[in-house]
């Protein structure tokens, strides 16, 4: 499941949702970016350097004092603006940046990018790295390596309470289900319905709407039971909404990443091998001392963390 295509159809309803509950995420907590040898505060967690792990970073770096940043803006929750129409920055992967500043005594300095230009933005040396949601495939890992850091697909959105009592995709056969037209969601579902069948039970009744924020308010009214969206959204999405009032995230134990979940990683120029090792390393300090799993519950999609930072997991 490529996050990133998905949200190719989906960001502006998605943005529109977000930007009416981004107050939700100014939480007193948010990084400001880190200056060299800086205490960092992410998610209620102090952040110190290593100096073992700064003495892993390319000596340019070092020198720098910072990593430029490549990011795609917005696309919640990985990305946002703080306010509409402003410059700063917050969410998921700004967040894990500034945490990986702090570990590694360095700057993670963040500048919005247009997401099809990201790549050729690192291989004309702009950007050291990009942190965007980006899928890890094999495709992208021939001009470029990965330093994974989720699991993310699609996921199921439901009214508050779960009147449904939805668990899962087989729970969706027989119901009304909201989704987005022309996504890799309607495609799972309509997927899914020769495993309705084969268990004697009626397809799913998939309705479609032009955005996201159609589909939720089709789920709102209580015109469906369901809406599948990329999980990260729907987790966003049922944290922010009306406070955390209005929608809940089904959390299928054995999809924890998402239905057709592909693994999502911190892009590193490939002229830096000592700079992807140093923020591998620096990433699994993160998930030992529980970092990673506070930012990710800060927004909602603690689900879709790892439990291992790896390097260019894609197999396809």
């Amino acid at each position: 499941m490529n996050v990133r295509l998905a949200r190719r159809v989906s960001t502006a309803a998605v943005a529109a949702v977000a930007l009416t509950t981004l107050s939700a995420c100014g939480d007193g907590d948010d990084a400001a970016p880190a200056a060299a040898d800086a205490k960092v505060t992410v998610a209620g967690t102090v952040i110190k350097k290593d100096p073992a792990l700064h003495d892993l970073l390319p000596d340019r770096i070092k020198q720098a004092g910072k990593v430029r940043v490549a990011t795609d803006v917005p696309y919640p929750p990985f990305e946002m603006f703080v306010k509409e129409g402003g410059s700063e920055l917050t969410g998921l992967d700004y967040d894990l940046g500034q945490a990986l500043g702090g570990k590694l005594g360095v700057a993670f300095a963040f500048t919005p990018q247009k997401f099809d230009g990201i790549v050729p933005a690192i291989q004309a040396g702009k950007f050291d790295v990009a942190m965007s949601a980006i899928t890890d495939n094999k495709e992208r890992q021939q001009v470029l390596d990965f330093v994974d850091y989720s699991q993310s697909g699609s996921g199921i959105l439901v009214a508050d309470g779960n009147p449904a009592a939805i668990t899962d995709l087989d729970a969706l056969c027989g119901q009304k289900v909201a989704v987005q037209a022309a996504t890799n969601q309607l495609d799972l579902l309509k997927s899914h319905q020769a495993a309705c069948t084969g268990a004697g039970k009626k397809k799913i009744d998939i309705q479609t709407f032009p955005k996201d924020s159609d589909a939720q308010l089709a789920l709102r009214s209580g015109k469906v039971v369901a809406q599948v969206l990329t999980k990260p959204a729907a987790g966003w999405v049922a944290k922010t909404a009306d406070d955390g009032g209005a929608f809940d995230l089904v959390d299928d134990p054995a999809a924890p990443g998402g239905y057709n979940a592909s693994p999502n990683g911190i892009a590193v120029s490939k002229k830096l091998p000592e700079l992807t090792d140093a923020i591998h390393k620096a990433l699994q300090a993160l998930i030992d001392d529980g970092t990673v799993t506070k930012i990710y519950d800060k927004y909602g999609v603690a689900s879709i963390a790892v439990k291992e930072a790896t390097k260019n997991a894609a197999v396809d």
